[in-house]
């Protein structure tokens, strides 16, 4: 028995990772080959200088992501979503107190999890609704349903980001994935009757679903992967897989494409 679903489509999506900057990249990630890169840092060039400064790496990937999915919309609803957020702010912070350091104000006011919403919107003058979503491994699930809880009570569309950076290395005994660094972003609305994306290289306009029911249900067990969710869904999503099934916190989670 399901507990509940959802459905929604996407208008517009981008993705960014260290090497993964360009829409054939990502293609070729979800296809398996991907080659190793350096480190790099995105450009973030549509925000103020000033801003832009108090980003974190993390948060400069899920600000360009948000920039290049809704580069000029304002009052939309926008969702960030990270399971690990300002993690590494939290814990420098943390060494300064242990260590007696006095604390920057700019890295304490930076290191709540809503801190790449606030840049967002202050950079837009956006006054729209504004959320920050953590949910453990998941956490892109829990956003999904936030976001088409504000699809149904009227907003045309919902600009979701997800994002995350490995945690600090004094977390590192708790990784329950191989961790990386990524962002994505999609703008989504709800679905209509009919599906008006009929160009098979685009996927825009596609209908997706949503369910999710009690693992304990069918003898699941948790089965979390190699990669990070967020990453899992990125996958299937450009891969353009009719199903993904995953299942985490106790529940099962069926991601579904619809023709």
């Amino acid at each position: 028995m399901r507990f509940g679903d959802v459905s929604f489509s996407v208008a517009s999506h981008t993705a960014w990772a260290p090497g993964l900057d360009t829409a054939a990249a990502w293609l070729e990630w979800a296809h398996d080959r991907k080659s190793a890169v350096a480190p790099t840092e995105p450009k973030v060039k549509d925000m103020p200088p000033m801003l832009r400064r108090r980003a974190s790496p993390a948060g400069k990937m899920a600000l360009e992501t948000a920039y290049q999915c809704l580069p000029a919309q304002s009052d939309i609803p926008v969702i960030f979503a990270s399971r690990h957020g300002e993690c590494a702010r939290s814990v420098e912070l943390l060494m300064e107190l242990a260590n007696n350091a006095p604390l920057s104000p700019a890295s304490f006011s930076l290191s709540v999890h809503n801190a790449n919403a606030g840049l967002f919107s202050i950079a837009r003058g956006d006054r729209g609704n504004s959320i920050a979503i953590a949910a453990g491994p998941s956490t892109v699930e829990h956003a999904l349903i936030e976001a088409c809880g504000l699809l149904a009570d009227g907003a045309p569309q919902v600009l979701l980001v997800m994002s995350d950076s490995p945690p600090p290395e004094a977390f590192s005994a708790y990784n329950d994935c191989a961790e990386e660094g990524y962002a994505w972003a999609w703008l989504l609305q709800a679905t209509a009757d009919d599906n008006t994306a009929g160009n098979a290289a685009s996927h825009i306009g596609e209908r997706f679903s949503l369910s999710w029911s009690a693992a304990d249900q069918d003898g699941a067990t948790e089965n979390l992967s190699a990669a990070p969710a967020g990453l899992d869904v990125l996958r299937f999503f450009l891969r353009r897989d009719a199903e993904l099934a995953r299942v985490a916190n106790g529940r099962r989670w069926r991601w579904s494409r619809h023709d």
